[in-house]
């Protein structure tokens, strides 16, 4: 329903790990979308969209989930996710997964078409020039693998922390590098993992800053880990949208 006034509805796509690991990333993304001025609604029926059997080559299993994501979302002027890995799989990996189908090869390039990252929608889409939060201190910027090279993620996150009066950002070295998490990859491969999120976390520590903000939480849980198993419990890990949102808190 639009409600007047509103500039529409966006549906959130919680994604699996946030609804599971970290829900308050999830009501940060809704306050964000509301300041923006829409209508956030969130499909109650809502469960994965296939990106762990796509990328596992369980396609069946993939093509179902992906069927039922489309019947649920495509109703939606918008889909917002707060993840690239999950908004790249609907935007770059559903038009593939019917190739052979071709009704559902059309509804899925619908949806790919306006399915967006969220910070991707907030600056490229709702065109937001402030945000609620009032986050003070040092931030450096983490680009996870799937939203910088399947979504264009790039300057989005970026030029929102700028906008934030108390962030001083900094970039660290190589902040294009994989963190080595990759969803199922840290799993088969956890020593080539662990010595990448290894490289990842001295590259935000040289940076100095008080915390690495980034928009996955698959990377940020693989970075926090490797952090503390080091033994800094002083560097923070935020999502973006916790950030932006105001609900973390800064350097006193």
């Amino acid at each position: 329903m639009v409600v007047p006034g509103s500039r529409g509805e966006v549906a959130l796509f919680v994604t699996c790990l946030v609804n599971l690991m970290r829900p308050s990333i999830a009501f940060s993304a809704l306050k964000l979308i509301e300041a923006a001025g829409y209508v956030a609604v969130v499909p109650e029926a809502q469960t994965c969209c296939g990106q762990p059997g796509y990328n596992s080559g369980d396609t069946a299993a993939a093509r179902a989930l992906a069927r039922k994501f489309i019947a649920e979302f495509e109703r939606f002027p918008y889909v917002v996710a707060p993840s690239g890995s999950c908004a790249g799989t609907v935007r770059t990996h559903y038009p593939d997964m019917f190739a052979d189908e071709p009704a559902w090869r059309a509804r899925a390039e619908a949806l790919a078409a306006k399915t967006f990252e969220l910070t991707q929608f907030l600056v490229d889409v709702a065109g937001v020039a402030e945000v609620p939060g009032d986050f003070n201190g040092s931030v450096t910027y983490h680009d996870s693998c799937s939203g910088l090279r399947e979504l264009g993620v790039k300057q989005q996150p970026r030029a929102l922390l700028d906008r934030m009066p108390g962030v001083k950002r900094i970039e660290m070295r190589e902040c294009e590098e994989c963190c080595g998490f990759g969803g199922l990859f840290a799993v088969k491969y956890p020593d080539i993992s662990g010595a990448i999120v290894q490289r990842k976390c001295e590259a935000i520590r040289g940076t100095g800053a008080y915390a690495v903000a980034l928009g996955d939480l698959g990377c940020m849980m693989n970075i926090e880990g490797r952090l503390r198993r080091n033994g800094d419990e002083l560097t923070q890990v935020i999502h973006i949208a916790e950030l932006l949102a105001g609900d973390v808190g800064g350097q006193g």
